[in-house]
């Protein structure tokens, strides 16, 4: 009897998950073939490069000539205070990352206008662990970042041609407005 249940439970796991709309990332297909990356910091530009070059036939090269499009990226970092106790000190901050970037291709064209990817994580603060504190704002901003670049490479893959109609140009994106943080 156990073996019937569990071969039933497999089959209504697999069609629950069918049916769900789950599918896998697969492989993108980029306009170019050859990506520069310009500004950004190494840790943005390894993963993006792992991103790229893992899931597509297009490869990051090292010089902007050899490129068939430049991406152009610049990173902030900021904390803002999010919540104060009775007393006026911090109970909770606000972790703020802010992407901006722009793809161009070769010829000078720009394939993506400056475009903006804004993420931030609320984050608990006590003098007491300031030590332990500072490395969960590190592992929080690694994330948000990790966040960041798989928006992006999601952004360029929206890029269908070198050379777009004046129709089909990918607009630019900019950051709505943030959400009030959640009642305690």
């Amino acid at each position: 009897m156990t073996r019937r249940s569990f071969f039933l439970t497999l089959a209504c796991s697999v069609l629950m998950l069918s049916a769900c709309g789950f599918q896998l990332r697969g492989q993108q297909d980029y306009a170019f073939k050859r990506l520069f990356v310009a500004g950004g910091s190494a840790s943005a530009n390894a993963r993006l490069a792992r991103m790229v070059q893992g899931g597509s036939d297009t490869v990051v090269v090292n010089s902007v000539t050899s490129a068939d499009a430049t991406l152009q990226i610049t990173e902030g970092r900021g904390y803002s205070t999010l919540t104060l106790n009775s007393l006026g000190v911090v109970e909770e901050y606000q972790l703020n990352l802010s992407m901006n970037y722009s793809l161009i291709g070769k010829d000078g064209t720009v394939l993506i206008p400056p475009s903006v990817i804004a993420l931030n994580r609320a984050m608990t603060y006590s003098d007491k662990y300031s030590q332990a504190k500072a490395a969960e704002s590190d592992i929080l901003f690694a994330d948000m970042e990790n966040d960041a670049i798989d928006q992006l490479t999601r952004r360029l893959s929206s890029v269908r041609s070198l050379h777009p109609a004046p129709g089909e140009q990918v607009p630019a994106v900019a950051p709505r407005a943030p959400l009030p943080p959640p009642p305690l």
